[in-house]
């Protein structure tokens, strides 16, 4: 299971890509070496919240995208993740949960 520090080091990677930014060109616009950049994608260093704050406005993506990283989570934390979202929930939308879920599998 990864950390929560690997997924958003995994996710500010793939966000960067995406942007076809190189930990270089990261690292220059967030005022910072690249290999600091290199530590926090691998998980090895969390960014402060102001660091996090420049990232997500170097990739032009609000905060909340850079910890946005459910895809990158195994399909059994996800699965443990979306149980305990429903036992949360009133149990009508409990039954609508699953009715749309039995929809699926049809």
């Amino acid at each position: 299971m990864k950390s929560t520090k690997e997924l958003l080091g995994a996710r500010i990677k793939e966000l960067r890509k995406s942007c076809g930014f190189s930990q270089e060109r990261l690292a220059e616009m967030v005022g910072v070496e690249p290999k600091h950049i290199s530590r926090i994608e691998v998980g090895s260093s969390y960014p402060s919240l102001n660091r996090v704050e420049l990232i997500a406005k170097a990739l032009g993506r609000p905060m909340k995208d850079l910890f946005d990283f459910i895809h990158l989570e195994s399909p059994d934390i996800r699965a443990a993740n979306m149980e305990n979202m429903i036992k949360e929930m009133k149990e009508e939308h409990q039954r609508l949960i699953y009715r749309i879920v039995g929809a699926f599998r049809e």
